[in-house]
């Protein structure tokens, strides 16, 4: 079954001194702030697009690793994955770097490197974000 998540923003004035807000509907759980200031320079409580794609990106990841430990026989006691976008203006989004960190038993960490990889290469999101360099440090405790 699929299924379809809306986000929706409300945007007022020019580029460099209008201001937003992003609501995540289908959740519900908020509307967040957002400018250039804030996604050019510092963040100042205020979100960007290149944070929102983090979340969705680490969280994408964290569950198709796990779905893979989980298959092989190898489920994972914990993951710990963050996901830093890099954006630069007039460029736009130049590289992501994905950290994970898991605790999983019965695995060596050159086969955590492997599960790692391939829940890189199959995450919905990544697969999204096809046009960016995705870079994978994987760590295994």
């Amino acid at each position: 079954m699929a299924t379809t998540r809306t986000a929706t923003t409300q945007w007022k004035g020019a580029l460099l001194d209008g201001s937003g807000t992003v609501s995540l509907d289908t959740s519900g759980v908020g509307t967040f702030e957002v400018s250039w200031a804030s996604r050019a320079e510092q963040a100042n409580g205020k979100t960007s697009p290149e944070e929102l794609i983090a979340a969705a990106h680490s969280s994408c990841f964290s569950m198709a690793l796990s779905h893979g430990l989980a298959g092989a026989g190898t489920p994972p006691e914990s993951l710990q994955t963050s996901a830093d976008v890099t954006f630069q203006p007039g460029e736009g989004i130049t590289g992501i770097v994905l950290t994970v960190k898991g605790q999983v038993p019965g695995i060596t960490a050159a086969q955590f490197l492997e599960a790692a990889e391939t829940a890189k290469a199959n995450c919905p999101v990544s697969k999204a974000l096809t046009g960016t360099t995705i870079t994978l440090n994987a760590e295994l405790l």
